[in-house]
């Protein structure tokens, strides 16, 4: 299987928000974008490894600004790591008003996708080639963000483990919450 660069699979998905996308509040619904995510990053995978991926997880979905009705969104996607069955998929969104041409980066989002063979077992995709330093980065900036995300989800499941709520009523009575069961504190 020879290595795939960054270069091959890109992928750009453009479209207009329409009013049928907006929320109460005039402004497009975070879920839309969403879906527009994971469609994009379902295409760019696909490319990179030949065969049908699906999606792990959706990681670091940060909304900076909002996205209006009649906004141009353009969603750019590029493999920024593999592993063995799994792809990381970088995925920047810009939001154009089509009447003054102001472009505004409005979402960031990792996706990891897996790639499926024909008996839906994972299957082996092709290596990235790193053709720059910009792809290098992003491959280690994949690599850590992997290491701090098993990190965070061992410490927690650690921490969980532990968390007693008799124990913890004291701090449940600093939060904005309501003891709403028979219990001495929250007399």
């Amino acid at each position: 299987m020879e290595p795939r660069s960054v270069h091959f699979s890109q992928t750009t998905l453009t479209e207009l928000m329409i009013p049928s996308y907006a929320n109460f509040g005039g402004k497009i619904h975070g879920g839309i974008l969403l879906s527009l995510i994971d469609k994009v990053a379902y295409s760019c995978a696909a490319r990179h490894a030949g065969t049908y991926c699906v999606t792990v997880s959706v990681d670091g979905v940060d909304f900076l600004e909002p996205v209006e009705v009649g906004d141009l969104v353009s969603l750019h996607a590029s493999v920024n790591y593999v592993g063995r069955t799994s792809l990381v998929i970088g995925i920047r969104v810009i939001a154009e008003n089509v009447r003054n041409g102001i472009q505004r980066h409005t979402n960031t989002s990792y996706v990891t996708m897996v790639a499926k063979g024909d008996d839906d077992k994972p299957t082996v995709v092709p290596e990235l080639l790193l053709e720059n330093e910009e792809d290098a980065r992003r491959f280690l900036e994949a690599i850590k963000r992997r290491e701090l995300k098993e990190t965070y989800r061992d410490a927690f499941d650690n921490a969980k483990t532990r968390l007693d709520v008799q124990s913890n009523l004291e701090r449940l009575s600093q939060q904005r919450c309501v003891i709403g069961w028979d219990n001495d504190l929250a007399s």
